[in-house]
């Protein structure tokens, strides 16, 4: 009997582990079982924060780091990656512009910027780069990109001709001066990940949505919402695109509909790309059985998240999906069970949510071991010839 070949393909389990620390407790799990099985690990992202450091890692790209604005346009040691020969620049917006880099106390979206991003791009463009992926989970910001704009050039003016700097004032905006925009960022390829369809402004926008979760009061929710709509305006007003009707606009606190409209910046499918990029369906071709997951895998898994776009390749090949994850739905729709056979949710008994995310890792690697222990069992995973 040959060894069953596993392909590891997990999302990160947001605020636990990323999606290295994910596959490897997959991985040990298996091995420790009595399955006679070769495991790859290919963690993924779908533009979620962590997507651009393993696209890096899998082109072996080369690292430039740089001090940059953070959200509060303080400084800030980040950077971002060259690979393709150094035609391509990845840039992870997290790393200048994230949530991550906030206190709890910091958060504050009426005020944070992308700046920070902006000026990553501007390094990249010195490197003399063709293309900009740009992977934008994690932010701290709901400005639209005005932010990443700004450092690339473009003012934002209020009707007496004041410079507008933040979120909150760009309610006053009256004019978008594109003169000042750098010329070399309209002869780039940008491309942006999007894990999220939500559009710009509304009950569904970027800041009803995602404000909340950056910091904002219902207040000041609806005080972004305002500051969105009065850009989207003025914006369709000097350009004839009106952002507020993209698909993916919302995403990133709008930046994907700021950066479409004065950067001509395509807005794709995070996952999709993703796996492309680094060359997955290669390493699909020699697997017998696919290992996917993030923190809950439901309904929502199938609106573009990570294991949607996993498991879906993996059945274009005909291949068997286990799904992981640290919540999974009592019944699953008939939609996620055409994706993933078996759906396991990796809790030891009751839990909090606090603790659950704690014992991430050895529930991970506990039910890897008990999965490896009943295919060593059954057999029931055929090889490939």
């Amino acid at each position: 009997m040959k060894p069953v070949r596993i392909l590891i393909a997990p999302n990160a389990f947001k605020h636990s582990l990323n999606a290295m620390d994910v596959a490897t407790a997959i991985e040990q799990g298996l091995t420790q079982s009595t399955l006679d099985c070769i495991c790859e690990c290919f963690p993924v992202g779908d533009g979620g924060d962590g997507t651009g450091a393993l696209m890096i890692q899998k082109h072996n790209g080369l690292l430039v780091s740089a001090t940059v604005n953070d959200p509060l346009e303080r400084p800030v040691r980040s950077s971002f990656g060259l690979v393709n020969n150094g035609h391509t620049a990845v840039i992870e917006m997290a790393n200048a512009s994230g949530i991550q880099l906030l206190r709890p106390d910091e958060l504050n979206p009426l005020r944070a910027t992308s700046f920070g991003t902006g000026e990553l791009i501007r390094l990249a463009l010195d490197k003399g780069v063709r293309e900009i992926v740009l992977a934008i989970g994690g932010s701290a910001t709901v400005d639209g990109g005005t932010g990443i704009l700004r450092a690339l050039g473009i003012r934002f003016l209020a009707a007496d001709e004041t410079i507008l700097t933040t979120p909150e004032s760009l309610t006053g905006l009256a004019t978008i001066d594109v003169s000042g925009l750098d010329p070399r960022i309209l002869t780039c390829t940008v491309t942006i990940l999007c894990d999220v369809d939500n559009t710009l402004v509304g009950d569904q926008g970027s800041a009803a949505v995602f404000g909340p979760q950056k910091g904002a009061t219902p207040e000041s929710v609806k005080k972004l919402d305002a500051s969105l709509r009065r850009f989207a305006d003025v914006a369709h007003h000097q350009t004839s695109v009106d952002m507020t009707r993209l698909k993916h606009g919302g995403a990133a606190g709008g930046v994907a509909a700021g950066l479409y409209t004065f950067l001509k910046a395509d807005l794709v499918n995070g996952i999709d790309f993703f796996l492309a990029f680094t060359n997955f369906g290669e390493a699909l071709d020699q697997a017998d059985l696919v290992i996917t997951g993030e923190g809950s895998l439901d309904e929502q898994t199938l609106h573009g998240k990570g294991p949607f776009g996993v498991a879906f390749q993996a059945k274009q090949k005909k291949l068997p999906v286990l799904g992981i994850a640290g919540n999974v739905p009592w019944e699953p729709d008939e939609a996620l069970n055409q994706y993933f056979d078996v759906l396991l949710a990796i809790g030891n008994g009751p839990a909090d949510i606090h603790t659950a995310m704690q014992l991430t890792q050895q529930n991970l690697i506990r039910t890897a071991r008990q999965v490896g222990n009943l295919l060593a069992l059954t057999g029931t995973i055929k090889t490939k010839s």
